[in-house]
């Protein structure tokens, strides 16, 4: 470690240990990595209390996200939705970090297929039904009968749209 940057006291987290380092060379942006079984959270110096502990906090947020979505094999589970409910097979499917106002996201013209990391940590009934969502959208590009015909050949889709109803975001 470098004499500019001094760490602070490390919190354990589950099993996750974070360290907050803060820098007098960082001027605005923060950074985190995982190095072995411990978070390194890096900020300015500068940085209150309050600025330090939601920067952890969304860092270990993020973190487990990506943890939680790298456990769930989307290729094996849209194949077995395609095979069970007659969708069209799509090029590419996979989590995505930066999708906040939607869980999924489809490009027909590609086959590919994006949804939200943060969807990893809901009941897998969930998952499957945004991802039923966006193969319909293989091939029903817009929100018409044709398209829900599809997709309500999924059995969990009222209860799925229910949940996320509730979570905040059940768009179209």
């Amino acid at each position: 470690m470098t004499n500019d940057a001094q760490a602070t006291e490390v919190q354990p987290l589950d099993a996750l240990t974070v360290e907050v380092i803060r820098s007098k060379r960082r001027k605005k942006s923060s950074q985190a990595r995982l190095v072995e079984n411990r978070l390194e959270v890096r900020i300015p110096s500068w940085f209150s209390d309050k600025e330090e502990s939601d920067t952890v906090e969304h860092f270990v947020k993020k973190f487990k996200r990506r943890h939680t979505s790298a456990t769930v094999d989307l290729k094996k589970r849209a194949a077995s939705l395609c095979q069970s409910y007659g969708y069209a097979q799509p090029s590419s499917v996979q989590w995505v970090t930066n999708q906040r106002h939607r869980w999924g996201s489809c490009t027909p013209e590609h086959g590919s297929i994006r949804l939200s990391d943060r969807l990893a940590a809901y009941p897998s009934w969930v998952v499957d039904y945004v991802l039923c969502h966006e193969l319909a959208h293989l091939t029903e590009p817009g929100h018409g009968h044709a398209f829900w015909a599809l997709v309500n050949q999924y059995p969990y889709t009222e209860r799925a749209r229910g949940f996320l109803i509730a979570k905040g975001i059940e768009g179209d």
